[in-house]
């Protein structure tokens, strides 16, 4: 009965991580802070919280550290400078490519090969990219610049897989003694505080409402989500994380419609829904075929 309890807790957990995860976009776009403001500051407060309510994350960062969290801090820039342009659904739609560049990089960095199954959803989500990209998107008062909003969040399509391919190899190492993932999540929150910083200043015709919108982006989207995540994995198995895990991406274009009113255009709209139905597919087929 206990270890039934312990599953269905574990679950709640990495659901509320997930739902907090997909608030990002609608949160971003209501503050009157200009995005590089937003990266800067989330990532600020984030750093206490994540320090705060992850031990792993207060040990010593080494090299790996370091070069993780360069790559996590470039996503969370890049996914903030993205939802500030285009719309929420395009940021994360387009950031949900990263197993295309996870497959095109895992024999180079993580040593796994490439299998034909693999080939096969590089050509859907692929397909779903360029659906996307095309899909000429015209701009709306919440998202003024599409084109280049939807390049820079295919860009943290990029450096999030770099992301995952850090952490897996840093949760290999971690078994060894060395700092896990913990860590690079403060150091890229860190990096990421300091590398907007100087475009995120002077601060002009900031109120009450965007401080509220910080505090929640950093401690609770961030943070509360991320431990809520790493306390779910101590006891829930890869495959139903994952699966779960999809709640963001369908929730987040959810949220910025009710409150924001952002539409899709049919194209882009297929596009997404192509890279969420290849990325989802392929997560249950690797997970049940025991590749990690």
């Amino acid at each position: 009965m206990s270890e039934a309890r312990n599953e269905i807790a574990a679950r709640l957990q990495v659901v509320a991580a997930a739902v907090l995860f997909s608030t990002g976009g609608v949160v971003i776009k209501a503050t009157a802070l200009t995005g590089w403001q937003v990266a800067s500051f989330r990532s600020g407060t984030a750093v206490l919280a994540v320090l705060l309510l992850m031990p792993g994350a207060r040990r010593r960062p080494g090299r790996a550290s370091l070069v993780v969290g360069a790559c996590y801090a470039a996503t969370l820039i890049l996914f903030v400078l993205a939802n500030k342009l285009t719309t929420a659904a395009s940021a994360i739609f387009l950031q949900a490519t990263a197993p295309i560049y996870v497959v095109l990089l895992g024999p180079w960095l993580l040593r796994e090969p490439v299998r034909r199954r693999d080939m096969a959803f590089l050509a859907v989500l692929g397909l779903g990219l360029v659906l996307l990209l095309a899909g000429g998107q015209g701009s709306q008062a919440t998202a003024p610049s599409p084109a280049a909003g939807n390049l820079l969040a295919a860009a943290s399509g990029l450096t999030f897989a770099l992301t995952v391919c850090g952490l897996r190899s840093m949760g290999r190492r971690e078994a060894k003694g060395e700092a896990g993932g913990a860590s690079a999540v403060a150091v890229g929150n860190l990096i990421a505080f300091l590398a907007a910083l100087p475009l995120a200043l002077p601060v002009e015709h900031a109120g009450s409402s965007d401080a509220l919108a910080i505090a929640y982006l950093g401690v609770a989207q961030v943070g509360v989500a991320y431990a809520c995540l790493t306390a779910a994995l101590r006891r829930l198995a890869a495959l139903p994380a994952t699966l779960l895990l999809f709640v963001e991406p369908v929730l987040n274009p959810v949220w910025v419609y009710m409150v924001h009113g952002e539409r899709l255009g049919a194209s882009a709209l297929l596009g997404g829904g192509l890279i969420l139905g290849a990325a989802f597919a392929k997560n249950v087929l690797d997970l049940r075929g025991g590749r990690n």
